[in-house]
């Protein structure tokens, strides 16, 4: 990779990195600023917080193939500004959020124009040639879990000064991350690789339908989907099972996301190229994928903090399985379409983002009622069960590929 590849890596890293910063400073502050608007208990903010999280990931399903065609056609420069600009509205918005209306058309927005990670990773497809591509994407990924790292300890002690003072931080630095990449971003997709926007395959339906066309990539998404689906438990109730299990504060909460943003950003920053290099993307993604088995099952019996942070150190590896996807699946992509791509994969995600949220949420709410069977930590179980489909499906379509 030359000198000017490397800058322009480093810039996309610093956007994802300033993203990822901003989604963690109100993750630890989300339950009580749910609580003090609709002035409910915890199980129904969670409720009420599973409803947002649906609301943004909706948004992002049905145009994330908009937005990843439109960088197909103008470019990936333009894209990642636009969408971190209104990023930053979008936190503003929540932070003077008077009722849970306001911060529903937070979300919406955010939704609408939530793909500065899709933008982003098509930047390392148009750079990078294929050897190397895996250890990139754990670059970004790595910057991604550097922010979660930062962000919630950050969250977690501004929340101290105001709930809504961490909303504040998160809408100043999206703004900035924009002004920084507006001097120092350069487009990394040529004219002669655009393609024109087609409506057509604009739209999840017939972005799923032409990665289809290629079963390879078909059926890693769907690997993708399960995946993500097992990790929703984490992301929807991590904070309400943390305070009502363990007794945690926001702060308590923020460091243990950012323990797990620190071990995440260390495997894929740090291990996933030298585990490409060494052992191929394939094996990579079969055997890292396996090591989350053992981390949900510590979470769902967990009887103790320090149980939940061993959990987190095994589960962290699994981090190296999603870039060794990315890199397989660009690999069997053409040049022009690498921004569907990341769109198709964008929507597979943010439809297990649909889900997911509204699923755990309530079987969290069912099992934490003190009435019937008390397992908070039944929505770990129900990963354990989402992760080993994934585990399988990846299996036979790797070994099916290698034939």
């Amino acid at each position: 990779m030359d000198g000017e590849k490397k800058a322009t890596l480093a810039v996309v890293a610093l956007i994802v990195f300033i993203d990822s910063l901003g989604v963690g400073l109100i993750l630890p502050v989300m339950p009580r600023l749910i609580g003090e608007i609709t002035h409910s208990g915890l199980g129904q903010a969670a409720e009420f917080g599973g409803l947002l999280l649906f609301s943004y990931a909706a948004m992002q399903f049905l145009f994330a193939p908009v937005i990843g065609g439109l960088s197909d056609r103008f470019g990936r420069r333009p894209v990642l500004l636009v969408t971190l600009f209104l990023l930053g509205i979008d936190y503003l918005v929540m932070a003077a959020a008077p009722t849970l209306g306001w911060l529903f058309a937070g979300r919406l927005l955010s939704g609408l124009m939530g793909a500065t990670w899709a933008a982003a990773n098509s930047c390392v497809a148009d750079m990078i040639e294929d050897d190397n591509r895996g250890g990139a994407f754990g670059m970004l990924g790595g910057a991604g879990a550097a922010g979660f790292l930062l962000g919630p300890v950050v969250g977690g002690l501004a929340g101290e000064y105001g709930t809504r003072v961490p909303f504040l931080c998160a809408g100043a630095l999206a703004l900035i991350g924009s002004l920084l990449g507006l001097f120092l971003l350069k487009e990394t997709l040529p004219p002669d690789r655009r393609r024109q926007f087609d409506p057509r395959r604009a739209n999840p339906l017939g972005s799923i339908l032409q990665m289809a066309r290629t079963p390879f990539v078909l059926k890693c998404l769907v690997v993708v989907f399960f995946m993500q689906l097992s990790a929703q438990a984490q992301f929807s109730i991590w904070a309400y099972w943390g305070e009502l299990r363990f007794g945690w504060t926001p702060a308590i909460s923020g460091l243990t996301v950012a323990l797990y943003g620190f071990m995440l950003g260390l495997f894929q920053a740090m291990l996933t190229g030298k585990a490409i290099a060494r052992y191929g993307a394939v094996q990579t993604a079969r055997w890292s994928l396996l090591l989350g088995l053992p981390s949900y099952a510590l979470l769902a019996f967990a009887g103790s903090t320090a149980t939940v942070l061993a959990a987190i150190v095994v589960g962290a590896a699994t981090g190296m399985t999603f870039p060794a996807l990315q890199a397989l699946m660009t690999a069997r992509t053409q040049r022009d379409a690498q921004g569907e791509l990341q769109g198709a994969i964008a929507s597979t995600v943010s439809l297990t983002s649909i889900i997911g949220p509204v699923l755990m949420t309530q079987i969290f709410a069912r099992f934490s009622d003190r009435t019937g069977l008390y397992l908070p930590g039944a929505p770990y179980v129900l990963s354990f069960a989402l992760l080993s489909v994934a585990i399988v499906i990846l299996w036979r379509t790797l070994r099916s590929s290698a034939r």
